[in-house]
């Protein structure tokens, strides 16, 4: 008898725990949640550094399978992208990219650095991504990662914007728009 009372009992008050959830749930929900509709496209502006900080060098490939380093490219303003092609977050933003490179291409250098694994991201995957949009701007490959873990990069896309000095001095995660890609280039020219 004991036993079927101390039963009940947990079943009820598994009962009411049950009730009380489902009801603070569906309260809060309704509080945190917004129409998909409404939501924006992801954007972040590039936010510049507290003070100019030496970019780490690291080597990488180009599209020929060449290793170049990146401070090769010092001297003249860089815009540094990590990107991969099955990001569809980095894809959204590359149309962006080359057309800054073809208006800007002389007076930037745009290294697009394709974070290549070898199993999910290879070189070729990143090139017909490239080649079936038309793109123009250079696509370079971190195939062991070391531009990735020199720079720090948890998330793709991820942008560094580096003055002629080889310094670090803007840089967005995530997808940026046009805009404020060309208000971070203002910052290195």
């Amino acid at each position: 008898m004991k036993n079927n009372k101390s039963a009940l009992g947990l079943a009820a008050l598994l009962i009411v725990l049950l009730i009380g959830g489902s009801v603070a749930y569906t309260a809060l929900s309704k509080t945190a949640e917004a129409p998909a509709a409404e939501a924006p496209a992801p954007t972040l502006s590039p936010m510049p550094t507290p003070e100019p900080i030496a970019a780490p060098d690291f080597t990488m490939q180009d599209a020929e399978g060449n290793s170049v380093s990146l401070s090769d490219y010092f001297g003249k303003p860089i815009v540094i992208n990590f990107w991969a092609s099955w990001c569809s977050v980095c894809k959204a933003e590359l149309p962006n990219y080359d057309e800054l490179y073809a208006e800007l291409g002389d007076e930037v250098s745009f290294i697009m650095l394709n974070s290549t694994d070898g199993s999910r991201e290879t070189m070729q995957t990143a090139q017909s991504c490239i080649e079936e949009n038309g793109y123009s701007f250079p696509v370079f490959f971190d195939t062991g990662f070391e531009g990735g873990v020199a720079f720090g990069v948890r998330s793709l896309p991820t942008t560094f914007f580096i003055n002629a000095e080889g310094e670090v001095v803007a840089y967005g995660a995530g997808r940026l728009g046009k805009d404020s890609i060309s208000r971070a280039i203002d910052y290195i020219k």
